[in-house]
């Protein structure tokens, strides 16, 4: 394993004039290698493979020097690359639990107090991060730092935005009267009836209610989880749901709990044809081009619907997806956190390039970078006006609004969806204060800019029903669960227990899909008691009784913080 810092070419990198950074500590050391540098990047959460495209690249190529070669978790990459002992040069984790920790035992993961590199190359890090890097330090047990995770926060006061939206075609519920959804199951008949009068999508296919993937299914199925999550404020955990109002954990497989309740409603779509059939088998592309396409009329989360189908075209039409929630649904919202999120950014400890890795998250974590990450170039899609208050430019409207159809201005090359930041991480959380702007955040539906009048007559009718003017002020009137931000890190699973987790998990997710397309009630409860009695058979109650220890850890964090 690496143990030295290897010397670096002293090239112009990150000028202090190119940031108004507040608590900017330490000398910026300048980085960028005379000769081009590819670095891997291992994202666990990453859905694409292979070189970082379009006007990231380009970007990358400008400050850096360096093309990003992405590679995902699939097919068995953790196990392969921690057996080949080099994880890659940038490491993204999808959570700081079993894997991570194995990592940092094994030696794997650079540490950034080694010869100051933090401190060097990552300033802007070090200034504004210290309670994220302290959690680090705390989850890693080592008393060493090998990170920082995600969505950090300058305050712990508020509230994250929601994602759990339960965006619907507006348009299509108006057309069918608007009627009352008290609850889950209400939408059923809700979808069936927009089905009947949009039977065809943009391209004359078939319509649904919902389209799925599976991708992103771990311990359970990714949808009928996060289902759960947006109906009961449930979050996931383990091999089920966990309530941060009482502390709870619930198994998947309680009877009538959160994790049956919505598998058994997506299984009643399913019967009644109103599921993607393709949805076990299309991947995230596939469920994504049926929302840009109209295909499916109805998805919990904002970025999957509303941010794909609303389109300028699409609202010209009249057309539009935006939040309807039923009365009873409880949504999760998450509170912000100066500890950051479980998904982390770390370094490779065989790196040849600690330097660089690390003044690329550097410049990741500043205010320019992280709105260059999620919005495009600077002064191309999005700028900074004299009054210090961000907007978007009218090409970065277009842009953001159509991403697979808008070509990029030079010297960027391809749409703007193909230069899309492909790590799929974040540093800041989308709000939190921007030191750059006068009271603004980094989430851009926040912006005074970006507070107009309705962009179309559709958008007008859901603001005058929904009682507001922007999706997060209307989720701020429903019923919804805060989780709180803490400094609680899952403890890796016992060793003694992996086998058993392995099989049950298996056991879940092929159970969860086979319920799903049961064609009749006798078939769901068949599939519903047969993985109930295999995933015990397999260790499903002693995998739990750890996952209510680990609840009862996390209690305590909540209650600290509360």
């Amino acid at each position: 394993m690496k143990k030295t810092l290897v010397a670096a070419a002293a090239v112009a990198m990150l000028a202090a004039s190119v940031f108004a950074a507040p608590k900017q500590e330490g000398n910026i050391k300048k980085i960028k290698p005379k000769q081009t540098v590819t670095l891997d990047v291992y994202s666990q959460l990453a859905n694409y493979s292979g070189m970082q495209e379009g006007w990231f690249a380009d970007l990358m190529k400008e400050k850096f020097n360096v093309k990003l070669n992405i590679i995902p978790e699939t097919g068995g990459a953790y196990q392969t690359r921690m057996e080949s002992g080099n994880l890659g040069d940038i490491v993204v984790w999808g959570n700081d639990g079993e894997q991570y920790i194995n990592a940092v035992k094994g030696g794997m993961l650079y540490d950034w107090n080694q010869d100051k590199l933090v401190t060097n190359y990552g300033p802007y890090i070090a200034a504004n991060m210290k309670h994220a890097l302290q959690k680090n330090k705390f989850t890693s047990k080592t008393g060493k730092v090998y990170g920082f995770g995600h969505n950090v926060s300058t305050s712990s006061k508020d509230i994250q935005a929601f994602f759990y939206t339960w965006d619907l075609r507006y348009d299509l519920y108006e057309k069918i009267g608007k009627p009352k959804i008290k609850d889950l199951y209400d939408m059923i008949d809700v979808l069936a009836k927009m089905k009947e009068v949009c039977p065809k999508d943009d391209n004359g296919n078939p319509t649904y209610g919902v389209s799925l993937f599976n991708d992103w299914d771990g311990n359970m199925v990714m949808y009928v989880k996060s289902l759960a999550t947006a109906y009961f404020g449930f979050d996931e955990f383990d091999f089920g749901l966990y309530d941060p109002e009482t502390g709870t954990f619930h198994g998947c497989l309680e009877e009538n709990g959160p994790y049956f309740y919505t598998l058994k409603f997506i299984n009643k779509l399913m019967q009644k044809g109103l599921v993607d059939p393709d949805s076990l088998t299309q991947k995230y592309n596939g469920m994504s081009e049926d929302y840009q396409n109209g295909t499916a009329f109805w998805n919990i989360f904002n970025w999957m619907a509303s941010g794909t189908y609303n389109t300028e075209a699409h609202l010209a039409a009249g057309k539009g997806m935006y939040p309807v929630v039923p009365e009873e649904a409880r949504p999760i919202v998450y509170g912000q956190s100066v500890y950051g999120g479980e998904r982390i950014w770390s370094i490779g400890a065989d790196t040849k390039y600690p330097e660089l890795c690390m003044a690329i998250i550097n410049w990741f974590s500043t205010p320019e970078g992280f709105l260059t990450c999620q919005y495009g170039p600077r002064g191309v899609t999005w700028d900074i006006d004299k009054a210090k208050k961000p907007y978007l430019t009218e090409f970065g409207k277009v842009a953001l609004a159509d991403q697979a159809n808008t070509q990029m201005k030079a010297p960027y090359k391809g749409t703007y969806k193909d230069g899309s930041f492909q790590i799929n991480n974040t540093t800041w959380g989308l709000d939190a204060a921007n030191p750059l702007t006068d009271g603004e955040l980094y989430n851009r539906e926040t912006w005074s800019s970006e507070q107009v009048a309705a962009k179309s007559a559709c958008e007008a009718a859901w603001r005058e029903w929904g009682g507001a003017s922007t999706p997060q002020k209307y989720m701020e009137k429903t019923n919804y669960l805060i989780a709180p931000g803490t400094m609680f890190s899952h403890d890796p699973t016992p060793k003694d227990l992996s086998l058993q987790w392995s099989q049950v998990g298996e056991c879940i997710r092929n159970g969860t899909w086979k319920a799903i397309y049961a064609t009749s009630d006798k078939e769901y409860e068949a599939c519903v008691a047969d993985m109930i009695k295999q995933a015990k058979e397999y260790g499903y109650d002693e995998c739990c009784a750890f996952s209510v220890e680990q609840a009862k850890k996390r209690a305590a964090a909540e209650k600290a913080v509360r």
